[in-house]
């Protein structure tokens, strides 16, 4: 597709309000979904994060990586076992856990930035003291509640000039390891860092008037309507821990909260440089 310099001109216009807003601001991307999975989709993210960093915007990423986890786990031959919907975490299932998230995974996206030129450095929840966890219930296993967050790791990154790509890997005093669910990760991250905004990238558009119909995106929700939505049964299902994520930050002191789509590509430049947006804004009234 040609592009004319008017054309180029006029986009870079309209993103310097923008640019102006978030500089030396904090920005937390919650990165999942099938944005992790498909190549272009991961390249076009990285490549996002780096042109944020780069403009001035401090950008941190938290992932989580359950099907990958799902997959080792298969090539273990290790029957994995579900109680109210979540998996449980026996000590195998952290082991590998530890081994795909804090290793492999968090790994080739820090090594995925760098090649595109940034500068990242990957941590977990462990390194620092970062995320301070205890065992949200047996019967889950190794699955982890926040119980702290310390974000001066996270801030010696920032303040280095370093992108932090945090896999969300909890520790106890006790030296006891968690599976921490990546949504909550990255709300409580952004609430301690006080972050201007947390992105969550997701596989549908945003939150919709109709689940059925992408076209009835709403653009914007304040915290106050929720409670009415969730009511209405707009806000259901698998949305609604998103959605408390989303609010849980704000109350923390998080300016705005996204639910953006991750297939667009480039959607967080779109959301975060643009005057269209992609998803579902959140914010207090």
């Amino acid at each position: 597709m040609n592009i004319t310099n008017e054309v180029r001109a006029e986009i870079l216009n309209q993103a310097l309000p923008y640019i102006q807003k978030y500089y030396n601001k904090i920005i937390v991307v919650k990165y999942g979904g099938n944005a992790m999975l498909n190549k272009e989709l991961k390249e076009a993210v990285m490549s996002d994060i780096i042109l944020l960093s780069l403009i001035g915007i401090k950008v941190v990423l938290v992932h989580g990586g359950g099907p990958e986890i799902s997959d080792m786990l298969k090539k273990i031959n290790h029957q994995s076992q579900f109680v109210d919907g979540l998996r449980v975490t026996d000590r195998t299932t952290m082991d590998v856990v530890e081994m795909v998230l804090g290793g492999k995974l968090n790994k080739g996206l820090v090594n995925l930035i760098n090649q595109k030129g940034g500068r990242a450095i990957g941590l977990c929840g462990c390194d620092g003291k970062m995320i301070k966890a205890s065992m949200l219930d047996e019967k889950y296993g190794y699955v982890g509640k926040i119980d702290s967050i310390n974000t001066d790791i996270i801030n010696d990154a920032l303040n280095n000039g370093y992108i932090p790509v945090i896999s969300t890997i909890g520790c106890d005093e006790q030296g006891n390891t968690y599976n921490i669910n990546a949504d909550t990760a990255a709300s409580r991250i952004a609430g301690a860092l006080k972050a201007e905004s947390l992105i969550s990238m997701t596989d549908i558009r945003g939150l919709l008037k109709d689940k059925n119909d992408p076209e009835t995106l709403i653009p914007l929700v304040y915290v106050s309507d929720i409670r009415e939505l969730i009511n209405d049964g707009i806000i259901q299902g698998g949305m609604i821990p998103k959605v408390d994520c989303c609010v849980d930050a704000i109350r923390r002191g998080v300016k705005k909260a996204f639910i953006i789509d991750g297939r667009v590509p480039h959607s967080i430049l779109i959301e975060v440089l643009s005057d269209e947006g992609v998803g579902t804004m959140f914010i207090s009234r």
